[in-house]
């Protein structure tokens, strides 16, 4: 008899905790979509409704995409989740992310922020601003322009061995044979090229060691597991929307996964334990920290949290704009030559060009600030949270605790903000852009922040500014490069995980 019962309420309970978690989740909607305080704002029923089209747009990679998609029709403010907002307006950048006197700023979104189980916070995870601008007063002497002056030997050094390693390998292709028309011809994937010098200009200015990808030609294996983070993080964002996801994906990982995380760790805090017991006969970025930290700014966990995001932030982000530029350059040959010749015109030797030779080259700064627009590393600026007291953004005023993001990727095509605003013009950013007669006059120019803005502008745009430029014109100096036929990159195809998914670039590459 006893069983009989069991076996009847057995289902019955099932039937009921389905019944009310369906109807749980049926009223949550209809109430996120009638009744909530964001319930005016233009957006797909189905986003407003629930977390789940945007966490499957999230770990699909098509984020950016499917909200430029959204922004389109729905205009330049979108909700995209029950609680969150984005902009693809050029004032959201001043609203969201300067300080504004006499008013709480708003903080990063701690769903994406706050530290991972075994890492410390460093500046760029750093939620609390106090925290922040005490670990940004100690990190900034290492990324002045004056800091940039004594480190321009290291960078140049790696950018010449990089010229150096593509020359042997234009060499090595023609080896025992007889090129064409005289002149050894290469087609070589350059993505790889671009991260290997960024990463090793960043370790060694960083910890005092380079990674040595240039040197052996190949990624460091722990460059290989920084290229996982951005993904890894990606997930760990979309589970955290539910917390009892979280837990599960958690005790899930595999133990090989944990190891890689712990590895990774480990990698950071013995580079900074070695970096910080021994002297360097010139400056890097870590030389300030140890010099003028007395009044302990930054403690040794601060350092290696900081470190940690820094390594992508320095290396990465910088590696995606040159893969972009030399994209667009080799399909638009008109610009490829304009800049060739402008870097060539410079005469001398290597020696002779300098940070301070390039700075004013009016089609080099140009072609890049137009990559920076199209290939921003970072399309998509994580949310912030309207302070408690509400806030206005764009001329919308929003209740406390809601997220809003900017949308650079959209705002950066947006036909209304830019002249052909998907193609890839980079005279939009010469001087006579300026004039009323050019038809580049309306462009929206403060659209494009691709260094953002506020007390979280980036830290390191001189470096990456002199990495861009030097890296360019040394190799538009020492080889002529042209596309591949059959082997178009679609930029706009390209995956987002926080940062860009690269995929490879192939050009055809040969002696200038």
């Amino acid at each position: 008899m006893e069983l009989m019962m069991l076996e009847f309420i057995r289902p019955t309970v099932a039937s009921t905790v389905f019944i009310f978690s369906v109807t749980y989740l049926l009223f949550r909607a209809i109430y996120n979509i009638y009744f909530h305080p964001l319930r005016g704002i233009p957006g797909p029923k189905s986003w407003s409704a629930t977390r789940i089209p945007f966490i499957w747009a999230l770990l699909r990679g098509t984020i950016v995409h499917d909200i430029q998609k959204l922004h389109r029709k729905y205009g330049l403010v979108l909700r995209i989740a029950p609680n969150e907002l984005t902009f693809a307006d050029p004032s959201a950048w001043n609203d969201i992310l300067q300080a504004h006197p006499g008013q709480p700023q708003f903080l990063k979104d701690p769903t994406w922020w706050a530290k991972q189980r075994i890492h410390t916070d460093g500046l760029i995870s750093a939620i609390d601003p106090d925290t922040h601008a005490r670990m940004r007063k100690a990190l900034t002497p290492g990324f002045t322009t004056r800091a940039l002056r004594s480190q321009e030997p290291v960078i140049q050094r790696y950018v010449n061995l990089l010229v150096e390693r593509l020359s042997n390998m234009v060499d090595s292709a023609s080896a025992g044979t007889e090129p064409a028309g005289g002149a050894a011809e290469l087609e070589v994937d350059i993505a790889p090229w671009f991260n290997f010098t960024t990463f090793d200009v960043f370790g060694d200015l960083a910890f005092g060691e380079s990674f040595n990808c240039l040197e052996n030609s190949n990624y460091h294996p722990w460059v290989e597991i920084l290229f996982q983070t951005p993904k890894m993080a990606t997930m760990v964002a979309g589970a955290r929307f539910y917390p009892w996801l979280e837990s599960l994906l958690f005790s899930l990982i595999p133990p090989s996964l944990k190891k890689m995380q712990r590895d990774h760790w480990g990698q950071v805090v013995e580079r900074v334990r070695r970096r910080m017991n021994y002297e360097v006969e010139r400056e890097d970025i870590m030389s300030p920290i140890l010099r003028e930290n007395t009044k302990n700014e930054m403690t040794v966990d601060d350092i290696n949290g900081s470190f940690m995001a820094l390594v992508i932030a320095g290396s990465e982000t910088t590696a995606t704009v040159l893969t972009g530029m030399m994209n667009y350059l080799v399909w638009n040959p008109q610009y490829l030559k304009k800049v060739t010749d402008e870097v060539r015109g410079l005469g001398g030797d290597e020696t002779e060009i300098t940070l301070d030779s390039l700075r004013e080259l009016k089609w080099l700064n140009a072609v890049l600030t137009e990559a920076l627009r199209l290939c921003m590393p970072v399309p998509w600026v994580l949310p912030r949270r309207v302070p408690n007291g509400g806030g206005v953004v764009a001329g919308v005023t929003l209740p406390g605790q809601t997220l809003v993001s900017i949308q650079a990727y959209t705002m950066h095509r947006d036909p209304n903000n830019w002249y052909k605003a998907e193609e890839f013009l980079p005279e939009r950013w010469l001087p006579g852009a300026y004039k009323p007669e050019s038809k580049f006059y309306r462009d929206k120019k403060e659209a494009s922040q691709p260094f953002s803005v506020g007390p979280r502008v980036c830290l390191g745009m001189h470096m990456a500014w002199a990495e861009l430029r030097l890296i360019t014109a040394k190799l538009l100096r020492a080889f002529d490069f042209e596309a591949v036929a059959g082997k178009r990159l679609e930029w706009e195809s390209l995956k987002t995980f926080l940062l860009v998914e690269k995929q490879p670039v192939f050009v055809k590459m040969r002696h200038a």
